[in-house]
């Protein structure tokens, strides 16, 4: 189904309808994706520990929670890209299913470079965690 694209608007109605379909998306992502809401689930516990509790330094913290942040806007713009892919070919195709991939690939080092970060600091910082 397709319809008329709305007129382009300007200035801060611009600004704020941004704001809306930007609330929307997370709506969508988090209502529509098993692997966002996991994430999402995860993350709020472990940035709670890691702000909370864990002893490492304030770089240590914006690190971990910058690469936090980075797998969740990698797993947004994964779930974009399956949309787009099941719209343009809703039946099988090989590129279909690469371009699939390579996403799903995109969020897999991303989960990785984050696990990775977390042992590296907790190594780091384990005698100060275990007294």
């Amino acid at each position: 189904m397709t319809s008329k694209i709305p007129p382009k608007t300007k200035g801060l109605t611009r600004l704020v309808k941004a704001l809306f379909y930007s609330i929307d998306g997370l709506k969508s992502a988090y209502h529509t994706e098993e692997a966002f809401r996991q994430e999402v689930w995860v993350l709020i516990p472990v940035m709670v520990g890691l702000w909370g509790f864990l002893p490492f330094s304030l770089g240590v913290k914006l690190g971990l929670s910058g690469a936090a942040l980075l797998l969740i806007l990698i797993e947004l713009v994964n779930t974009a890209i399956e949309r787009l892919v099941d719209l343009a070919s809703p039946d099988y195709h090989q590129l279909a299913k690469e371009a699939k991939d390579i996403g799903s690939a995109v969020v897999l080092l991303s989960l990785t470079f984050n696990l990775f970060l977390w042992a590296l600091a907790l190594w780091h910082y384990q005698d100060l965690i275990l007294g």
